[in-house]
């Protein structure tokens, strides 16, 4: 079969008719016969296209509220009859169908139903597309003679394919197209398959099937190292905030390792309300502070570690604006920082030092978005689980010792409990007022944690408050904390060990305060 197939006749029908009518009238422009149903056919009509509808096409009305109106053999035979296979031809001819070249269609919104507050299983269900796919999947298995376009932003390319080849396409464009429409049915089932397994239904948290759907976005320089390929996937029809949202407003593209550790620090972020700054390496902080205002936030964050700040992440949840920004562009080598927004003086300073990465996610100002499930690929599996999105308030927390911890202590151990949520275990986090001073994260030994956020704290342990990740099995985690200067801690409790911890608490005259549940972050 020859490499290139003209278009003689195409089909249209569409949901999203971005961009379709200017694509229907360069199609007219080049002698191609156009089919059209419904919404799409009035669009086109309106706009001065002289399309023919699929009932005149096929001699059979649309039936059912639209429900069947592409699935007949006309359109069918139309799409899948090979151009070299002398038989297939014949049969064309015999029943007097005719030859369909090109299919452009795009599918019913099933997954925006779905999102949708207050949508109702029978909308739901109207909205499960199947005369389109159908069209789609014929098209794109016939591909060594059909195009399929099922993708607004591919529209150019395929005029500019006619373009290029007198009016037709090639096979290798076809097949692209091909591969893309199939990757457009298998999301749009998944989509479907999980709404009926349970998903987005109360009660079915964890559906008996589970296939997420990803879209490459980009290829990356490399992975975690350099001998290492890596590429950048979006998940589809992901609803909450992401990185792949945001704007790179100065520096290079990201890396591998840059998105892994500004996926932790976006998650840091979403997690306060009040103004928040936090410093990360490696996917921890070491660095994390609120304030009156931004500026004030990022100064106690970057006070907290400033030896391990270096190559470091940056995250703020508020606009950053000059006095905040003077701050930033003091601060040695930065890898990435992120934002919901700069004020033009703000940028205008930062973009002097070139290799840094700015950008700006305007919706970290939404929050931590609730009631999602996290997941973590394994080697042959996955691991799917709630996120650890607990609130911890007050009003939550036992007192074990004999001192009860003051107000000002109260705020200090629930600020470095929400910290602590964010750092690899073990972890221990030490803070005073709502900044860090000390963090331990990512020993095998809770001890070693404590040491470690201690000896980073220096003389402002003292004063300062402890807050553990998981429970003290023995009481020489609390003692590194005290003999330091902590004079209150935090923790889940639990241990066969708690009466030991306590006690070495109140010998220290240090209040502790139990929440009842951990903070692991593997």
């Amino acid at each position: 079969m020859e490499d290139t197939v003209k278009i003689k006749r195409a089909l249209i029908s569409v949901s999203d008719k971005t961009g379709i009518t200017q694509l229907a009238l360069e199609l007219e422009k080049r002698g191609v016969e156009i089919l059209s149903t419904g919404g799409t056919l009035q669009a086109l009509k309106k706009a001065g296209a002289h399309a023919v509808s699929v009932s005149a096409f096929t001699g059979s009305p649309e039936i059912l509220d639209g429900r069947v109106k592409t699935l007949h053999p006309r359109i069918h035979a139309g799409l899948l009859a090979r151009r070299d296979v002398e038989a297939h031809l014949e049969t064309m001819t015999q029943h007097e169908y005719k030859l369909i070249d090109l299919v452009v269609v795009n599918l019913y919104p099933f997954e925006q139903t779905v999102a949708k507050a207050g949508a109702t299983d029978d909308e739901v269900i109207e909205n499960i597309d199947i005369g389109g796919p159908s069209m789609v999947r014929s098209a794109a298995k016939n591909h060594d003679g059909v195009a399929v376009v099922v993708d607004p932003g591919d529209y150019a390319e395929l005029i500019a394919e006619m373009n290029a080849h007198d009016g037709g396409t090639t096979r290798a464009f076809r097949r692209r197209c091909a591969a893309k429409a199939f990757a457009l049915t298998a999301r749009y089932d998944t989509a479907i398959a999980g709404y009926f397994a349970g998903a987005g239904q109360a009660g079915a948290k964890f559906a008996p099937q589970y296939r997420p759907s990803y879209s490459l976005r980009s290829a990356l320089r490399y992975g975690e190292n350099p001998h290492q390929e890596a590429a950048l996937y979006a998940r589809d029809g992901y609803g909450g905030p992401t990185l792949l949202e945001a704007r790179i407003l100065a520096g290079k593209e990201l890396s591998y390792n840059n998105y892994g550790d500004l996926d932790s620090c976006l998650d840091m972020l979403l997690d306060f309300t009040e103004p928040f700054a936090c410093v990360l390496k490696h996917a921890n902080p070491c660095g994390a502070a609120t304030g009156a205002t931004i500026a004030e936030a990022y100064e106690a964050a970057y006070a907290s570690d400033p030896l391990s700040a270096f190559g470091s992440i940056i995250g703020l949840n508020r606009e950053v604006d000059l006095a905040c920004a003077r701050l930033l562009h003091e601060t040695p080598f930065v890898e990435c920082m992120i934002a919901p927004s700069f004020t033009d003086e703000a940028l205008a300073l930062l973009t002097k030092k070139k290799a840094r990465r700015i950008l700006a996610l305007p919706s970290i100002t939404l929050g931590w978005p609730r009631g999602q499930l996290a997941d973590k690929p394994i080697r042959g599996g996955l691991l799917r689980q709630d996120t650890d999105d607990i609130e911890t308030n007050p009003d939550a927390l036992t007192v074990v010792t004999k001192r009860a911890p003051t107000p000002e202590e109260i705020r200090s151990l629930l600020f470095a409990w929400k910290v602590v949520k964010h750092t690899k275990s073990n972890a221990i986090v030490l803070a005073k007022g709502t900044a860090t001073v000390g963090i331990g994260m990512g020993q095998t030994s809770r001890v070693d944690s404590g040491f470690m956020a201690v000896k980073r704290a220096g003389e402002r342990a003292r004063g300062s408050v402890m807050a553990s990740d998981a429970f003290f099995p023995m009481p020489d985690g609390v003692e590194v904390g005290t003999d330091a200067g902590v004079t209150a801690i935090i923790q889940p409790g639990g241990s066969k060990g708690d009466d030991e911890a306590i006690a070495a608490a109140d010998k220290a005259g240090a209040a502790m305060v139990l929440t009842g549940h951990r903070h692991f972050k593997h």
